[in-house]
């Protein structure tokens, strides 16, 4: 006879509502695991949905639990499920496709039409999110721990893919020159996944001083680049006024990281999603070069796409990740033999508990804490 658990939840209502909310959980179905979530990072998206109930143009129409970005350990193991037992630690691949369509069969599961993905209000019912004591998922997409990786790296696991498909869709030569641009959590970490492509030298630029000596202090970046803010101006830039800086960045960039040679890059890591960035990634890359778009910033954007057309410059989209944590696994657990920084670093606060999650986002959203620290990941300790 089916049994269920009462579980707590942090569900978020409104903008900057979140209440923790009392749940049934069922005893976990054929083929799933009930595992007590332990671990979950604050992700971009989460913020987004948090301050304004909506990330972009995908509106939250029902109240949600936030979170994706997560690592527990298992309690109950359902029928049919082999290779798992309570106490097993696991990292969440979140995200559920159809399993049949064309992109599934070709192992492009990551844009399947039909993809449910945990905190995200694109399919409805919403699929709620991980900031709650337990859920049950399907085992095929929970991920098997070795001691030698912490639940914090399990956490880290799921913006860590990001960074290892956006490397693989790159599919760079050895000893190419680099550039990422943000060093925020999957800006490093793309730095970090680059460590393991054997690139010649990799360049971490951001306008945050702080974030780029973090890059280099922890091994992340070769070379690292403030960007100098522009000044506000009185009057709206046009677009020849934006090209025009982002051709300045772009030397500015090239400059920087070359000694004043000035050289292009071999490929760009595009992880803002700032129109400014992306603009001046498309000039700072080299003639037959990449463009990899990662960051998921303003919609619609001005690009000098000839500029890249008439170089054979491709821009390359980069959406989530797949058949990406068996790798991110194994880089974790031997980090010396893949040259992997200490990736870990990256969760420089946590927070406890799911009454404390407010919290957790309000600290998510700042620069640096009270005391003047850096603020690159938060994770919520459950």
């Amino acid at each position: 006879m089916a049994s269920s658990t009462s579980i707590s939840a942090s569900v978020l209502h409104g903008v900057r509502d979140l209440r923790t909310e009392r749940r049934s959980l069922a005893d976990p179905a054929e083929g799933e695991l009930q595992v007590s979530v332990r671990r979950t990072g604050i992700c971009g998206s989460d913020q987004h949905y948090y301050n304004h109930y909506r990330n972009g143009d995908i509106l939250i129409r029902e109240p949600m639990t936030l979170g994706h970005e997560s690592s527990g350990v298992v309690e109950a193991v359902g029928a049919g499920v082999a290779g798992f037992s309570p106490g097993d630690r696991v990292a969440l691949e979140v995200g559920i496709p159809c399993d049949s369509c064309r992109l599934c069969e070709a192992g492009r599961y990551n844009i399947c039409a039909d993809m449910r993905f945990r905190s995200s209000a694109k399919s409805f019912p919403h699929f709620q999110g991980t900031l709650q004591e337990r859920i049950n998922h399907p085992a095929k997409w929970c991920h098997k721990l070795p001691e030698s990786v912490s639940l914090d790296e399990g956490a880290l696991l799921e913006p860590l893919s990001v960074a290892i498909h956006a490397v693989r869709r790159a599919k760079l030569e050895k000893g190419a020159n680099v550039l990422v641009l943000g060093a925020g959590a999957v800006g490093l970490l793309t730095a970090a996944m680059l460590r393991t492509a054997e690139v010649a030298s990799i360049t971490v630029a951001d306008v945050a001083g702080s974030r780029v000596e973090f890059a280099k202090a922890h091994g992340f970046a070769d070379v690292g680049v403030e960007v100098p803010r522009t000044a506000p101006r009185e009057t709206a830039p046009t677009i020849e006024d934006k090209l025009a800086s982002a051709k300045e960045t772009a030397a500015f960039l090239m400059k920087a990281a070359s000694g004043g040679e000035g050289k292009q890059f071999d490929a760009v890591f595009e992880c803002t999603g700032v129109e400014a960035c992306v603009q001046a990634g498309i000039y700072a890359t080299a003639a037959g070069g990449k463009v990899l778009l990662i960051g998921m910033g303003t919609p619609i954007q001005t690009l000098p796409v000839s500029a890249a057309a008439l170089r054979e410059v491709d821009l390359i989209g980069v959406f989530r990740y797949s058949n990406t944590y068996a790798y991110g696994i194994e880089v974790l657990a031997d980090k010396a033999k893949y040259k992997l920084p200490d990736v870990a670093k990256l969760a420089t606060h946590r927070v406890a508990g799911l009454d404390r999650v407010t919290d957790a986002f309000t600290l998510a959203g700042k620069p640096a804490d009270d005391e003047g620290n850096l603020v690159i990941k938060v994770l919520i300790e459950t």
